[in-house]
């Protein structure tokens, strides 16, 4: 990626050594785990087609880079970061194989300000959904410190029902307004009713799409 900060370039910031990191880390030396069916989520290549991506876009907890590649080889500039190094090393060497221009960095989300970047586009694969209330919140604050005003966040993630605690996973429609508010300087565009593929088959999901207005 052209114009990358000396944070960026140099690794500071990377990954926190929490039992999360650990987690997914060891769960991409072995078999690919379930979610990674090996080509971008169908949600992503409907909202691409209808022009909702653009610009310079970052790809967080992006695995081994399948929706990374699938913009890049669209002509995007795309930076795909993820906390677990065994699925960078594996993005890395797809790219290599496919001749992609996307481009991987171990980094944790919730240092995305420490990138010293900034973005007109952030995609999330079901990164969002996994976190714990806390971690959620804070990564609003760091999603907001890269993304340029007018710039977009896609994310697509597990369907939780609106009176279901954040601890059981997924993503429901009332959190998604209340930690995305206009006064804050986020317009939730739409909250709409999809699948995330697995290996094994799918699972309900939302699509959600949210422009930084300030």
């Amino acid at each position: 990626m052209s114009g990358r900060s000396p944070a960026a370039q140099s690794g500071r910031g990377a990954a926190l050594n929490r039992p999360m990191v650990r987690a997914y880390d060891a769960s991409y030396r072995g078999p690919s785990p379930n979610w990674d069916v090996g080509y971008a989520q169908a949600p992503f290549v409907v909202l691409e087609a209808a022009g909702y991506i653009g610009g310079r876009v970052l790809d967080v907890g992006c695995g081994t880079g399948e929706l990374a590649m699938f913009l890049a080889d669209r002509g995007y500039d795309v930076l795909g970061v993820d906390f677990a190094p065994s699925a960078i090393q594996r993005a890395r060497a797809k790219a290599h194989a496919r001749g992609s221009a996307a481009q991987f960095l171990v980094w944790d989300a919730l240092r995305l300000g420490e990138l010293g970047l900034e973005f007109d586009t952030v995609v999330d694969s079901a990164m969002f959904h996994v976190f714990g209330a806390l971690e959620r919140e804070r990564f609003v604050d760091e999603l907001a410190s890269v993304l340029r005003p007018g710039g977009r966040y896609v994310v697509v993630g597990d369907h939780r029902p609106d009176d279901r605690p954040v601890y059981e996973g997924g993503i429901s429609k009332r959190e998604i307004r209340e930690r995305f508010r206009d006064a804050d300087g986020w317009r939730v565009d739409f909250v709409v009713e999809t699948v995330f593929e697995r290996d094994w088959g799918e699972t309900p999901a939302y699509l959600v799409g949210v422009t930084r207005t300030r």
